[in-house]
């Protein structure tokens, strides 16, 4: 797209007022391009499954439940596959050992549980943990990417105003200065207009406002690229919740993270598919480890094993 004269644009919205900090949202690592296919390897490695006499309340009594080990202790989870069918099903296909995945260092396909031995590469006190790299490091991916699976409408995102009457950016947006709101905001909404010049800009200017000033967050998001689907219920990503980590809209692999606190802010842009039923301690206790200047444990926290279990 043509380089825009910003000038303008300050005029027009000088009104704006920008108090909010950028969301820890934005600090959810990008992952890396598909890995190349290579030799399938296929090794054989039992299903463990662990008995528990803990009880605990759960939504429906036919969402699977998960077991997720590690060495700081063990959280238990329900899935929601109503609401996540394909997100559910990766997950544990992954995670029992019954969908190959690509190494992405060797390009060597394999068929045994995924989360196996991998760690808690990024962990951010007071907003989440995050897992899921085949190679311990953001970028990494099992070799295959799929879709979101997110109902903006149930998570209200159609009523929410992107600007309010005082043109002020809604707080899910993240809008921290003019240069947010213009990337943000104006940039994809240019795009779907079809403007690519300051002379379009100017013809067009009216027409740009007012679809300002009625956009929803929904319809934002979407100029953005994210696609939406009314087929099933979506939840917010509150506290316990775990979600997929990705790059941005369809880019959904193995990473997920786990909400050590409600975080609004990621509404509509990451597929919520489970929640923690029993282990919250140690869901904190993760997020307390000492961290380096990239919010990487010093000390690794390990999965030993995420492995579906019986009640």
């Amino acid at each position: 797209m043509s380089r825009l004269i910003p000038c303008l644009l300050i005029l027009l919205y000088s009104p704006l007022v920008f108090s909010q900090s950028l969301p820890a949202g934005e600090f959810l690592p990008p992952l890396a391009a598909e890995a190349t296919p290579g030799i399938s390897v296929t090794l054989d490695t039992p299903v463990q499954t662990t008995p528990t006499a803990t009880i605990f309340s759960r939504e429906d009594f036919n969402n699977p439940v998960v077991e997720i080990r590690t060495n700081m202790g063990s959280m238990i989870l329900e899935l929601f596959p109503k609401e996540a069918p394909l997100t559910v099903e990766n997950f544990l296909g992954l995670a029992e050992g019954a969908r190959p995945w690509i190494d992405p260092d060797t390009g060597l396909e394999f068929l045994v549980p995924f989360y196996d031995g991998l760690v808690f590469h990024r962990v951010i006190d007071g907003f989440m943990i995050q897992g899921g790299s085949p190679n311990g490091r953001s970028e990494g991916t099992p070799g295959f990417s799929f879709g979101d699976e997110i109902n903006a409408r149930s998570l209200g995102l159609d009523k929410m105003q992107v600007l309010d009457d005082a043109g002020i950016p809604h707080p899910l947006l993240g809008i921290g200065n003019q240069q947010d709101f213009q990337k943000k905001v104006l940039m994809p909404l240019y795009e779907k207009l079809g403007i690519t010049s300051q002379a379009q800009l100017e013809a067009r200017i009216d027409e740009v406002n007012r679809m300002l000033r009625s956009m929803t967050v929904k319809e934002n998001y979407e100029n953005l690229g994210y696609q939406y689907s009314e087929r099933f219920i979506s939840r917010m990503p509150v506290r316990g919740v775990i979600a997929m980590a990705n790059s941005g809209p369809n880019s959904n692999g193995s990473q997920f993270f786990i909400n050590l606190a409600d975080t609004d802010w990621l509404a509509g842009k990451h597929t919520v598919f489970g929640k923690v039923r029993v282990g919250l301690e140690v869901l904190d206790a993760i997020g307390r480890v000492p961290v380096d200047n990239q919010n990487r444990p010093l000390q690794d926290v390990v999965i030993l094993s995420i492995r579906r279990i019986q009640i």
